[in-house]
Order: structure tokens, then C-alpha cells, then sequence
């Protein structure tokens, strides 16, 4: 009989533990580096629909969101240094046009410069059916889903959900 009692007891504090905990996972704080351009916004982070992954258009291996920006060299995703392309579509009047480029990693929740020489380039004329292009050399710092946002006229323009492995 003194079981019943002691199993019962037993029961009601493992119930009051499972109750207690939760399964809500902390979310960090998004710092930005000191360098980031002053019109990149953590408000911009939230916005980022990770299921909305990029994906192949058109007839020149273009990874993206179609008709509107896509990288040709993503489709060899590596932590090596690599040469990808940018093309922009609904981009106009072109001079002096600049392109921004800020890499943001989902599982640490990291913001990284990809581009290896800064965080802005000049956008180049139309190529492969875009109204804007820009060649550039990237480096992806680690593996794992990236979304990389990117900015013209201190705008964000659109953001593009690539899977980077080694």
C-alpha cells in the first residue's frame, strides 16, 4: 500500500518538471559588425523568409529569385574563395549605382562581409538578361543556410536563401 502513495508522488513531480521546462529556444541578439553600411537594419534580419529558397532560372545556371537578383557560381557552394556573379533585374539608371552585399547566417545568427574586399561594389550594365550585373570574389566564412541581403540605393532589394556546404 505505501507504494501507491510513493508512485503517485513520484508521477505528480515528474509532471510539474515537464510543465516547467520549455521547449522555446533562446534567440540571440543580432549585433551588427562596427563597418556594416549605416542603412543595413537588424529590423532587415527579421523580414528573411527561410523557406524561400533560391532557385535555378533561366538558360545560364543563375541561382536565385527570378526577375529580380541571382548569382551564377552558387551552384558550387564552398567555404573556399569563389567568383560569383550578381545579376539585378528593376534596377535603373545605372551610373553610380551601387550594390551591398550582407551575408547572414541562420544557425549562429551571425552577420559576415562576403565580399572580400568591402561590403559595396559598383554595379555593371545589363548581362545575361539582367538590367544589372557585378562580378565579384565572395567567401562564405562557414557551412550551413545563408541568407544573403542585398541593397541598392541604401534599400534593402532583395534577399536571396542559399544552403552552403563545404
Amino acid at each position: 500500500m505505501k507504494r501507491i502513495p510513493l508512485i503517485f508522488i513520484l508521477f505528480s513531480m515528474l509532471f510539474v518538471m515537464a510543465a516547467c521546462t520549455s521547449d522555446e529556444t533562446v534567440k540571440k541578439e543580432i549585433v551588427l559588425p562596427e563597418d556594416i553600411p549605416d542603412f543595413v537594419q537588424v529590423s532587415d534580419f527579421k523580414t528573411i523568409d527561410w523557406e524561400k529558397k533560391a532557385v535555378e532560372f533561366g538558360d545560364r545556371d543563375i541561382i536565385g529569385n527570378e526577375n529580380k537578383s541571382g548569382v551564377i557560381g552558387v551552384n558550387m557552394p564552398s567555404l573556399e574563395v569563389q567568383k560569383w556573379m550578381w545579376h539585378l533585374w528593376g534596377v535603373e539608371d545605372l551610373e553610380n549605382k551601387k550594390l551591398t552585399v550582407v551575408g547572414f547566417h541562420k544557425e549562429t545568427e551571425t552577420v559576415h562581409q562576403i565580399l572580400i574586399d568591402s561590403w559595396t561594389k559598383g554595379l555593371g550594365g545589363p548581362n545575361n538578361g539582367a538590367d544589372a550585373h557585378m562580378p565579384s570574389n565572395v567567401k562564405i566564412p562557414e557551412s550551413g543556410e545563408w541568407a544573403i541581403l542585398l541593397y541598392t540605393d541604401d534599400t534593402l532589394f532583395d534577399i536571396l536563401v542559399y544552403e552552403i556546404i563545404e
